[in-house]
């Protein structure tokens, strides 16, 4: 059983008029030396970041937190943390930027890594909330984020149809 039960889907559009209003936030907070994106979620929003702010320098955290769930449910159960790539220094003057702060568990250990860097998602949920200086749109705990590079187009299902009878 899964502990999300509302769906997000999230278009390209959407993603980038949010990561532009990230962008604006973040530009009154700096200057910045550059960029840190948590892999995988964080490299699209990087990317528009650095094109938006002007910033050439941009690095990755690699961690693997979510592991794949039933057929069809995609990456929706989290596992073990496991740290592919670090970076050096204690993040200050950088921003360490993730599409999303959810349980706050991948957010807690960057933050360790990473003390001085501001924290910046476009989406958060309340228990990762706390752990994040800048974000854009909250979402309720139990929604799962359809980001669009994980999505295809296909049927749905009418909303009235999904509910248990």
């Amino acid at each position: 059983m899964t502990p999300y039960s509302k769906d997000f889907p999230v278009s390209w559009e959407e993603l980038h008029r949010n990561a532009r209003a990230l962008s604006w936030r973040l530009l009154e907070q700096g200057p910045w030396k550059g960029i840190i994106a948590i892999t995988r979620g964080g490299l699209v929003p990087a990317a528009i970041l650095c094109r938006e702010m002007d910033i050439r320098l941009i690095d990755t955290i690699c961690i693997v937190s979510y592991k794949d769930g039933e057929a069809g449910q995609g990456a929706m159960k989290q596992g073990d943390l496991n740290v592919l790539k670090g970076v050096e220094g204690d993040g200050e003057g950088f921003i360490l930027v993730d599409d999303l702060v959810d349980t706050g568990r991948t957010a807690a250990k960057v933050r360790e890594m990473l003390p001085k860097a501001h924290f910046a998602t476009i989406y958060a949920k309340p228990a990762g909330k706390p752990l994040v200086d800048t974000f854009i749109t909250e979402v309720s705990q139990d929604t799962w984020i359809r980001f669009p590079w994980d999505m295809e187009y296909t049927f749905s299902t009418p909303l009235a149809n999904r509910q248990e009878k």
